[in-house]
């Protein structure tokens, strides 16, 4: 059962919207998926909560009395999203159950700051030879300074950058209503899927 990691320390980077998409994409293509966040506010179920019972089912943690997170019976895929400040133990703790950390980042200097020590911890964990990571780029606009940047920094960063997701709303529109690129027709998301595919491969490879 892979368990795929969303986490950056840096707040507002876009964490939920890579967790919930990814989420969607993999129940879409017919997974049993689990979305849980570590967070204690539960960002990732109150989105759950709004999710029409229509759509392809991603479900929740199921928690213990003991508040043992477990996955619910027939899991075959766990999306984690994680809260700002994660590091230390936190960190430790989630490297011990991950297969894969996914690494969201804005075009912005502190982005690119908080996500250059973050890697370098990554790297540093002692299961970071069992760990694979990947970065994607989040509310990218082609031609600014800012992406220029965002671009010289993820080639010196070593590690896989996987896609530049663009600076769209369709995303926010659709987090409102529990909702992911997934789950309306293909051609309001055209761009937006294929951008997304590199990931998805990156994910069940």
């Amino acid at each position: 059962m892979p368990v795929i990691v969303v986490a950056n320390p840096k707040g507002g980077v876009g964490k939920s919207t890579v967790a919930t998409n990814l989420a969607g994409a993999l129940a879409r293509a017919g997974h049993a998926v689990m979305l849980g966040d570590v967070d204690r506010q539960q960002s990732a179920r109150q989105w759950l909560a709004l999710r029409p019972p229509l759509l392809p089912t991603i479900r929740g943690w199921d928690l213990a009395q003991d508040a043992v997170v477990r996955p619910p019976k027939g899991t075959t895929h766990v999306v984690l999203d994680t809260p700002a400040g994660l590091h230390g133990k936190k960190l430790d703790d989630l490297m011990k159950i991950a297969d894969r950390v996914l690494v969201p980042l804005q075009p912005s200097l502190f982005d690119i700051q908080a996500s250059h020590s973050f890697v370098r911890e990554l790297a540093a964990n002692k299961r970071s030879d069992k760990v694979h990571v990947g970065v994607v780029g989040m509310r990218v606009r082609e031609g600014t300074i800012a992406t220029d940047h965002l671009r010289q920094f993820l080639d010196a960063l070593g590690v896989p950058v996987l896609a530049m997701l663009r600076d769209t709303q369709l995303y926010v529109q659709l987090a409102a209503r529990g909702a992911t690129l997934w789950d309306i027709a293909p051609s309001r998301a055209e761009r937006d899927l294929a951008q997304w595919q590199p990931i998805l491969d990156w994910a069940n490879a």
